[in-house]
């Protein structure tokens, strides 16, 4: 039976080609039909990065390409990338019409491999996977056929640590969220990979992968496999903060569990930790007189429309240090669905006295539904994507527009994560609130 599903919220296995945009100085090569890669990039949005949007090269594979094989022409888009686009690392990605025909894209790219040239490739085709299962695969196949023959000796570096936590692109507020996670987890002692964004140092960075002391994974499933995968090849251990820390209650919890896990000097951690944490109060505290005086006009309940590590941080921080009650709670990624007990566990303990009730769904128009026929939906807050514009003004709902496709905000380093992020969350709420108040 053929379904339908409205407003798609992430893209086909070739959305990993913004992965590859997300690393300084990489350029995706895209072995597949026309188009493909432009239909990505627009739904997964803003800004091209070094070589992204129309720069990517493309084979635009055709009938020709299906009839006859296209590793001939995958071939000579590579050697044209080579001497038009000057970059670090170039990762061919296989398309729709590739992996159907079953071009030996492995064969092209290893001749290439073998004179020592900076490419991989990955098999994405869109039929395979959703991109946040191909980023996994991307990622991995960058260790497996690039950074695996730096790797020397045994010892790790003691401190060194790769973070795997948002997802370039499909998390718009990607870069500001690495960055405030790379400063605060340097703030307790650690040397930070953070592989992407403008905070990483690039390819460079991620030669040191296989030396780092262990990894960290923030999210509740994206990453655990890459995770996983380096604890089996280079036995580094990892730790798992399953959702995005925001504010001060569950950034302190992240950064203490790092700490612990990582055996790091607690007097560094502890006072990194209080400075940040007088900060962060103080900036409430500043406002708190306005905040509590203006108590009425504030959105009584939410809702999450978003992924599972997105929609687990802003229900905790939204319930527990702003004091707004969940709603029902979606979750739009397509979570596998073993991970998905341990997310319902998540949304179960929110808080010490409360509990937030969470759907698994894709379809964008039955979580709309769901919301148009909740009696108690009046003064309400959506945290979802501008697809939810429409619904809101139908409701009467405050709308914070966090999740892609994003059509009525600018991105440029802002993020949500930490200290940092958990200010900016309530100054975004107070905006919209504002911009509405009569």
């Amino acid at each position: 039976m053929t379904k339908f599903i409205e407003q798609p919220r992430y893209s086909c296995a070739l959305g990993a080609q913004q992965s590859v945009i997300g690393i300084k100085r990489a350029v995706p090569i895209l072995h597949s039909g026309p188009g493909c890669g432009d239909k990505v990039s627009r739904l997964l949005g803003q800004g091209e990065g070094y070589a992204g949007g129309n720069t990517v090269p493309c084979t635009n594979a055709s009938e020709a390409e299906i009839v006859f094989g296209g590793e001939g022409k995958l071939e000579s888009v590579i050697e044209g990338a080579f001497k038009v686009i000057d970059a670090d690392l170039y990762v061919v990605l296989t398309g729709c019409t590739s992996d159907i025909i079953g071009d030996d894209v492995g064969q092209v790219t290893g001749r290439y491999q073998s004179e020592d040239r900076p490419i991989v490739y990955a098999e994405t085709g869109g039929f395979k996977s959703n991109n946040y299962v191909s980023h996994e695969t991307v990622v991995k196949a960058i260790i497996d056929q690039y950074v695996d023959k730096f790797k020397t000796g045994t010892t790790p570096i003691k401190h060194l640590v790769n973070v795997f936590a948002s997802i370039p692109y499909q998390d718009p507020f990607w870069n500001g969220n690495l960055e405030e996670i790379k400063r605060i987890l340097e703030g307790i002692g650690l040397t930070v990979n953070i592989l992407f964004g403008s905070a990483s140092r690039g390819v460079d960075e991620w030669k040191t992968i296989p030396k780092a002391e262990f990894n960290i994974v923030i999210s509740a499933w994206p990453g655990l496999g890459i995770a996983k995968y380096l604890e089996a090849k280079y036995g580094t251990p990892y730790i798992h903060f399953p959702y995005l820390p925001i504010g001060g209650v569950e950034t302190t919890r992240f950064l203490r569990q790092v700490a612990g896990f990582g055996g790091l000097d607690q007097k560094i951690a502890s006072d990194f930790i209080k400075g940040e944490e007088e900060k962060f109060y103080t900036h409430i505290e500043r406002m708190a007189d306005f905040m509590l005086e203006f108590r009425y006009g504030l959105p009584r309940r939410f809702y999450t429309i978003l992924d599972a590590s997105y929609a687990i941080g802003f229900s905790k921080y939204l319930l527990n240090e702003l004091g707004i009650l969940p709603a029902k709670q979606f979750v739009i990624d397509d979570t596998p669905e073993e991970f998905q007990q341990a997310i319902r566990e998540q949304f179960n303990a929110v808080s010490e006295f409360r509990s937030a009730q969470v759907d698994f769904l894709v379809d964008g128009g039955a979580v709309q539904e769901q919301i148009r026929s909740d009696v108690r939906k009046s003064r309400a807050l959506i945290v979802g994507s501008s697809w939810e514009k429409d619904l809101a003004r139908e409701i009467g709902a405050d709308l914070l527009i966090v999740s892609v496709p994003i059509a009525h905000r600018l991105i440029l380093n802002c993020g949500y994560a930490g200290y940092n992020g958990g200010l900016r969350v309530v100054e975004d709420i107070y905006d919209r609130v504002l911009d509405t108040y009569r």
